[in-house]
């Protein structure tokens, strides 16, 4: 029997964050219950409207259990369950959600993220020591991708300066976002002269450690006019999610210059939301850019270019917030950072208020259609979605 999709049957009709950063100001309940709040507010409904919630969180000091998003927002009685999927951990959340309102079991549902992540005072991720296979070793983040930007410069003959161009893209996007945890534009020399991290991976190649939330408040398109910004609603065009493995290095068919788990999700997302031309019809996307060499493999892996091409078009402005298909305008993960359970969130924010034409950063002009994409744990799972303007 044919699957049924969730192609235009769920309307995002609220939408809210928080600013991202080191956020000494706030506990993650603070957090959670800003964003829920600035979601709620902005479809005109009040949080005992909420028939059930899923909440993003990646790790335990975050919060345990749909028990958290319960008290963090005070509404009890009613379904809440935490999602941990590694860094699809939000959009995994509004996944969930999703299905649950397309099945009809909940008219109104909510999607969140959230992560505290600065008040462990850890160096990177914290977790490592207690992740992983007991006896074979896990490499740090940075080590991970250091192997596939490794392999593309062997492969394509990439280099450190085409690295570099991703950063600078994605501060002088993030320059423009009030919400954005950075600030500050930089240029190819300061990326170039940044200590290194894992060779060939420096400062400015990595996303850095935040605090954050995010979310999002779901119903029918049938009844998304009813609420506050009546026909101003977005509808989700796809939702799709694949999954690898936790240890690609000790595969040797794995050729570390793409994902298989990010192909295979977007394979599915445009099928689903009928896409035969992703470079055409994607009016921009919200990439996960944890590192620079991410974005360049993401930019081939969900078609926008050719394979080794992704450094050519980024630097003949393909990837501009003006060019064919602007890719980060936000300023991405570089500019925000990654509280892990709340980008998935953040991005799907990112790209309801692109559509509607109130973006708080960089407006793509006319966009029609938006695809937001994870990859988390060692390249193990993606997730992509697909969100657009209602027929």
């Amino acid at each position: 029997m044919a699957r049924k999709g969730i192609k235009d049957r769920i309307a995002i009709i609220g939408a809210g964050y928080t600013k991202f950063g080191e956020r000494w100001d706030k506990n993650q309940e603070d957090l959670l219950t800003d964003a829920v709040a600035e979601a709620t507010a902005d479809a005109g409904i009040e949080k005992t409207d909420i028939n059930a919630g899923w909440v993003g969180i990646q790790y335990w000091f975050t919060g345990l259990s749909g028990g958290s998003l319960a008290d963090f927002i005070k509404l009890y009685g009613v379904p809440m369950t935490r999602v941990e999927n590694y860094c699809a951990s939000g959009m995994d959340a509004f996944r969930n959600a999703c299905y649950s309102v397309a099945a009809g079991v909940n008219e109104v549902a909510l999607a969140c993220g959230v992560e505290k992540l600065m008040d462990q005072g850890s160096r990177g991720l914290p977790g490592f020591r207690q992740f992983g296979h007991p006896v074979l070793p896990l490499p740090s983040a940075p080590a991970m991708f250091s192997m596939a930007a490794t392999r593309c410069f062997h492969s394509y003959g990439w280099t450190k300066e085409d690295l570099a161009r991703v950063a600078v893209k994605n501060h002088a996007n993030g320059a423009h976002h009030p919400k954005a945890h950075f600030r500050k534009p930089v240029d190819i020399e300061t990326v170039m002269r940044a200590p290194m991290i894992a060779d060939p991976l420096g400062r400015f190649d990595c996303c850095a450690m935040s605090d954050g939330a995010a979310a999002l408040i779901i119903t029918t398109p049938e009844m998304a006019p009813s609420y506050a910004r009546g026909d101003d609603y977005v509808v989700v065009k796809s939702n799709q999610i694949a999954v690898y493995t936790n240890t690609p290095w000790y595969m040797p068919s794995f050729s570390y210059t793409k994902f298989p788990s990010t192909q295979r999700a977007a394979e599915l997302a445009y099928k689903e939301a009928g896409i035969t031309d992703p470079r055409k019809e994607i009016s921009l996307a919200e990439v996960h850019d944890c590192f620079t060499i991410t974005e360049l493999i993401n930019c081939e892996d969900l078609q926008f270019c050719e394979r080794g091409a992704a450094p050519y078009e980024l630097e003949k402005g393909t990837f501009n917030p003006d060019g064919e298909i602007p890719v980060n305008p936000s300023g991405g993960l570089k500019c925000f950072g990654h509280p892990i359970g709340a980008t998935g969130c953040r991005m799907l924010v990112e790209l309801t208020k692109q559509l509607q034409g109130r973006a708080d950063g960089i407006q793509v002009k006319n966009p029609e259609l938006g695809l937001a994409h994870n990859l988390g744990g060692a390249f193990t799972v993606a997730a992509v979605t697909i969100l657009g303007r209602p027929s």
